[in-house]
């Protein structure tokens, strides 16, 4: 249960709703003994025949009084204990994200999406059920439990002992099952995390198994998924489903072993009616924390286990992170050096990049282009310090990349990826995203203009108004990588990265793209990535990489001149369009 510890920052915030919570709770379970105790005067009175029907109509009057009371108490600890459990839930899953949101670029690149938002959903759940009826019940079993057994034993001793002969049994049964639920739960968290991401993939992807007729097989796989979640629940339940009847057994043979000896002493006399009435009614209150212990391990066994999962991430630490004596880079001019950078990417072997240097001035144009695979774009994450590079040195006007605070240096740059990511918001929201202030018609406008995409955004409904669905599902591949386009230039920084990103268009459109925003290149720093020769054919500084390293460097001309790598795709890329006209 430690795991469950590391909510106590969250539980000191609200301490005193906890304290009463508590109390009114406490307050229910004491009031909850006193019917007995009524009962017991009514049932030795009435035994007696010393009762009146002024008696009886005080005794209502009491057990009235009481329940009424019982239900203000419930109300209230139902209100501050269950409802610090609801922000507490809250507070932790705003925990959650904030702490994703600071993870490194690799610790997503290794974990599934469907595990996290299991994390997010089922996990966060499954703790705030701890904290919140999880301990009402350990403050019935404690409270309820050690008074019952107190009152019992002050009303008869001997009863009390052979009553309680078959606890030790119980204390088994716990200690047992309680170790089967927890692993079990853990098996249950990890298959539903699996179902999870098999969901989202297929969601996501649904476009891609129609086209491609997999439907068939796409159920086939989620069955199995599904059948194995249900596996892992059907063990669980099994579980569950043995633990409870056998509490209940244990709780019946002293129900059973409490109503025959307790009949013998009331009839001998050794007890009065009264005492024999409230020590079975003490017995009958003993029996829900008897049973509530099994409920109580269960829901904290679920807790822990989730818990204990979501600790594994919230206890992870970015790799790339500020370094002490960390500078916070104002505007940057744009100046690049890179020299003998090498990386390998987590658990390779073989370098991504290696012995990579080039010197790029402030507001200079750097083309690259190469096979696929060679490490283009990776060359580029690693200027964002989007990941940290094992050997050699990135400098940024004249100085270390890491010398700079984290977000300083990659508020420098604005970079479009190959596969743009689009929000399921309006356009108008979507190129806005990561400008504060909001920008005014006219700058969205204008930035449209340039990534060629403002006559089409007309065209839509409501123009930029137009929600595009999740991930812009509603636009085409070319639209959504304007688009981001768009954003990218509306955020006009001192560094452009452009990762292929006009590569679901046509080479004409890029050519007429590119055309519009060469003033705009020429402002700023650019990087651009790209297998078309055309598109980078003015870049002040062309790398050509081949197997993580760069092959050739210079400008179109002196490369051209040199026949090698650069040469054969320019010619290839020169005869393809000749074919076209064709």
């Amino acid at each position: 249960m430690k795991e469950l510890f590391k909510l106590k920052k969250y539980l000191a915030r609200y301490k005193w709703a906890l304290a009463a919570g508590f109390v009114s709770l406490i307050a229910v379970d004491l009031l909850q003994l006193l019917i007995p105790q009524v009962v017991r005067r009514a049932v030795d009175d009435l035994a007696l025949g010393a009762v009146d029907p002024k008696r009886l109509i005080l005794y209502g009057t009491w057990c009235a009084g009481i329940a009424l009371s019982i239900g203000v108490g419930r109300f209230f600890w139902r209100y501050f204990l269950i409802g610090t459990a609801r922000k507490v839930e809250q507070k932790l899953r705003d925990e959650f994200f904030s702490h994703l949101c600071t993870l490194d670029f690799a610790y997503f690149d290794n974990t599934k999406t469907g595990d996290l938002m299991a994390h997010a959903t089922n996990d966060i759940n499954a703790v705030r059920m701890a904290l919140g009826f999880g301990s009402v019940i350990l403050t019935d079993i404690v409270v309820l439990g050690l008074a019952s057994l107190f009152l019992m034993f002050s009303l008869s001793l001997h009863l009390a002992l052979y009553a309680l002969i078959p606890l030790p049994f119980l204390s088994l049964i716990v200690a047992l099952f309680g170790r089967i639920i927890r692993r079990r739960f853990e098996a249950v968290q990890k298959s539903f995390s699996e179902l999870t991401e098999t969901v989202r993939e297929n969601i996501s992807g649904i476009k891609v198994v129609k086209l491609f007729v997999q439907e068939h097989s796409e159920n086939f796989r989620f069955d199995a998924t599904s059948r194995d979640y249900l596996d892992k629940n059907m063990k669980l339940v099994w579980v569950w489903g043995a633990f409870f009847p056998l509490i209940t057994l244990v709780a019946s043979f002293s129900q059973g072993i409490a109503l025959w000896w307790g009949g013998r002493l009331a009839v001998s006399g050794r007890i009065s009616l009264g005492d024999f009435v409230a020590f079975m009614a003490y017995l009958g209150i003993l029996i829900w924390p008897m049973i509530a212990i099994g409920r109580a391990i269960d829901i904290f066994q679920r807790g822990a286990a989730s818990q204990g999962r979501l600790n594994r991430i919230l206890e992870t630490r970015p790799q790339i992170k500020d370094l002490p004596g960390a500078v916070k880079l104002g505007t940057a001019k744009g100046g690049l050096g890179v020299k003998g950078l090498t990386y390998y990417h987590q658990d390779q072997s073989r370098p991504a990049l290696q012995d990579i240097s080039f010197e790029l001035k402030d507001r200079k144009m750097l083309g690259i282009t190469g096979t696929i695979g060679s490490g283009k774009s990776t060359l580029a994450h690693l200027l964002m310090r989007l990941y940290d590079y094992q050997q050699g040195q990135i400098a940024l006007d004249g100085r270390e990349i890491s010398d700079y605070t984290v977000d300083s240096l990659r508020e420098q740059f604005a970079f479009v990826p190959q596969d743009s990511f689009l929000f399921s918001d309006s356009i108008e929201e979507n190129i806005s995203f990561g400008r504060w202030p909001l920008p005014e018609p006219g700058e969205l406008e204008r930035v449209a203009r340039l990534a060629a995409v403002h006559q089409e955004i007309l065209g839509l409904p409501k123009g930029y108004k137009t929600v595009i669905g999740e991930r812009g599902v509603t636009l085409s591949g070319g639209q959504k990588q304007r688009l981001a386009l768009a954003r990218a230039l509306l955020l006009d920084r001192p560094l452009l990265i452009l990762d292929d990103a006009l590569s679901a268009v046509d080479a004409d459109t890029e050519r007429r793209i590119l055309d519009s925003l060469r003033s705009e290149l020429e402002q700023r720093t650019s990087i651009v990535i790209s297998h078309r020769i055309f598109a980078i054919r003015d870049a002040d500084l062309i790398l050509v990489m081949d197997q993580s390293r760069i092959v050739e460097q210079g400008r179109h001309q002196e490369l051209l001149a040199r026949q090698g790598k650069y040469y054969e795709m320019h010619q290839l890329q020169q005869l393809e369009r000749e074919l076209e006209k064709a």
